[in-house]
C-alpha cells in the first residue's frame, strides 16, 4: 500500500496555486494507488520552530545523555523525520520567495537534516540515510526561470532542494515549476489557461 506525505507551504490557503496543483496531484495519486495512506503537514498553519541552542546540543549529544530540554527541542525533528521515513512518496507544494524557499520550508528542512539520523559522515564523506523514496516538488512562482536561459540563474530554490535532499539520500526528485503566475495578475493570461498545462503535468507525475 502506497503512502504519501504532503507538505504544504503557502500561507494563501485555497487561493494558492501550488496548493491547488498539489490537490490535483493528490487526487490523481489516490486514484492510481487505491487504499493509499496520506499524511499532510501544513507548514503555514503549524510553523516549525527554528533550530536553537537546545536543539543543537541535543543533536550532538549521545541519546543516553540527553536532558529533558534536549528531548523537548528535538521532538518536532523526531516527528518530521518519522513522517518522511514512513512515506513512499513526499509531495512538497511551495511558492518561491525572492528566488528561494520560504522560511517555514527551510525550518522544516533544518529539522529533517540531522547527523547520525538522516545523514552519516564516513571515511568516504557524507552518506544520506533516506533511500527508496520519490520526492515531487511543485513550485509556483511569479516569474519564469526555464533551464538553459539567462533567467535560470535567478532560481536558487531548485538547485538548493536538489542538493539538500540528495545529501540525506533523497535522489529521486522531480520538480514541477509552475512559473509565470504574474501574468494572471496583469491580465496577460486567464487563470484557467495558465493552470491547464500544470494540471496536466501534476496528474501525470502522480501516476508515475
Amino acid at each position: 500500500m502506497a503512502s504519501l506525505l504532503k507538505i504544504d507551504v503557502s500561507p494563501r490557503g485555497d487561493a494558492s496555486y501550488s496548493r491547488q496543483l498539489g490537490e490535483t496531484f493528490l487526487a490523481s495519486f489516490q486514484a492510481a494507488h487505491p487504499g493509499s495512506t496520506v499524511v499532510t503537514r501544513d507548514l503555514a498553519k503549524n510553523q516549525p520552530t527554528f533550530v536553537d541552542v537546545q536543539w543543537i546540543g541535543g543533536a550532538f549529544t549521545p541519546p543516553d545523555q540527553l536532558t529533558e530540554e534536549h528531548k523537548a527541542a528535538l521532538k518536532l525533528s523526531d516527528d518530521i523525520i518519522a513522517e518522511v521515513k514512513a512515506a513512499d512518496h513526499i509531495l512538497i507544494t511551495t511558492p518561491m520567495y525572492n528566488f528561494q524557499v520560504p522560511a517555514v520550508l527551510k525550518a522544516w528542512i533544518d529539522h529533517l537534516v540531522r547527523v547520525g539520523v538522516t545523514v552519516n559522515y564516513t571515511a568516504n564523506g557524507p552518506e544520506g540515510q533516506l533511500h527508496g523514496k520519490k520526492v515531487t516538488v511543485i513550485v509556483a512562482s511569479a516569474g519564469e526561470y526555464p533551464a538553459g536561459t539567462p533567467g535560470a540563474a535567478y532560481d536558487m530554490l531548485t538547485p538548493y532542494l536538489k542538493h539538500i535532499f540528495g545529501f540525506i539520500g533523497l535522489t529521486d526528485v522531480t520538480f514541477l515549476g509552475a512559473g509565470g503566475a504574474s501574468g494572471i495578475q496583469y491580465g496577460k493570461i486567464s487563470e484557467e489557461d495558465w493552470k491547464k498545462p500544470y494540471v496536466e503535468k501534476a496528474t501525470e507525475l502522480a501516476k508515475a
